[in-house]
C-alpha cells in the first residue's frame, strides 16, 4: 500500500505488500522487500537495500551519505537483513570505498537515536539499546546486546553473545561470550544468563569460563595465555573461536578489571 502523501521515486523497487506511512520519502536506487512497514516521515536514500518484514519507525533516516570526509560520492549501499526493526530516529549511513556497504543482519533490534556508521557490519539477532552510536568500520557479532547511550569507536570489534554495559566507552576490541562494564571499560565476566537462554550447555559455560581464567586471571600476557589455552583445554569451536579473535583484534582487547 503505498501512501498517496508520500514521495516515491518511480524507479524505487518496491514489494507490492510493503505498506509506506505518509510524507516518507524514498529516493531512487532503493529496494524493499515483502511485508516491511515504513512509518512516517522516515527518509531512505539512494543505495538502501531492506530486507522482508521489516518495521521502520518514525524519523529514521536510511542509507545517508557517510560522514566521512574521504567520501567522494562512490556508489555504495546500506542493507538492512530481515524482520529487522528499526526504532524512532536511527541513522544509518551508507559505506564508502573502504567497504562498499554498511550491514544490519536479520532479526535486530536497533532502538530509538541508535546511529551506524558507514562500512560497520552489525550480524544477527543483534540489540543496539537507545542511542548507542557506531562509529566507522565498527563489526558487532551476531548475538551482542549493547546497552544504551553506549559508544563504540571507529574499528573495533565486538564479539558474539557479548553484553555491553550501557553507557561504557568502547574502545578496544571485546571478544566473545563475555559481559564488559565499568569505567574504563573492562572484563566482567562471563555472559552466563544470555548463554543459557541461547541453549549453551552449563559445560560449555564452564569450559569458556575457564578459558578466560587464563586471559584475565592468570597474570599472563595475552600471547602467553592463548599458548596455555591451546597446550593445556581441549579443542572446542568455543575455545577456537576466542582464540582466533584474540590474535585478530587489531585494536587488542579490553582489559581485566584491576
Amino acid at each position: 500500500m503505498k501512501q498517496p502523501l508520500a514521495y516515491i521515486h518511480p524507479a524505487a523497487k518496491i514489494a507490492p505488500s510493503v505498506v509506506i506511512d505518509p510524507f516518507v520519502t524514498i529516493e531512487e536506487n532503493v529496494e524493499i522487500d515483502e511485508g516491511t512497514r515504513i512509518g512516517s516521515n522516515v527518509t531512505i536514500m539512494s543505495g538502501a537495500r531492506i530486507g522482508k518484514n521489516c518495521t521502520i519507525f518514525p524519523g529514521a533516516v536510511i542509507s545517508a551519505v557517510p560522514q566521512d570526509l574521504k567520501f567522494k560520492g562512490e556508489d555504495t549501499v546500506a542493507i538492512i537483513g530481515d524482520n529487522t526493526v528499526l526504532r524512532e530516529c536511527v541513522t544509518i549511513n551508507r559505506g564508502t570505498a573502504a567497504k562498499g556497504r554498511t550491514v544490519v543482519g536479520s532479526n535486530c533490534l536497533i532502538m530509538a537515536y541508535c546511529h551506524v556508521a558507514h562500512d560497520c557490519v552489525v550480524g544477527d539477532n543483534v540489540i543496539m539499546s537507545n542511542a548507542t552510536q557506531l562509529a566507522g568500520e565498527v563489526v558487532v557479532d551476531n548475538h551482542a546486546v549493547i546497552g544504551g547511550g553506549t559508544l563504540v569507536h571507529q574499528f573495533c570489534h565486538i564479539g558474539p553473545h557479548v553484553m555491553v554495559q550501557g553507557g561504557a566507552l568502547v574502545n578496544k576490541d571485546i571478544p566473545p561470550f563475555v559481559k564488559a562494564a565499568r569505567e574504563p571499560i573492562s572484563y566482567a565476566g562471563v555472559n552466563s544468563i544470555g548463554l543459557r537462554r541461547r541453549g549453551f550447555s552449563s559445560e560449555t559455560i564452564r569450559e569458556i569460563q575457564e578459558i578466560y581464567r587464563y586471559l584475565y586471571l592468570s597474570g599472563l600476557n595475552n600471547s602467553d595465555a592463548v599458548e596455555r589455552i591451546e597446550a593445556e583445554l581441549p579443542a572446542t569451536k568455543e575455545r577456537d573461536e576466542i582464540i582466533l579473535f584474540v590474535r585478530n583484534a587489531k585494536r587488542g582487547i579490553i582489559k581485566g578489571y584491576v
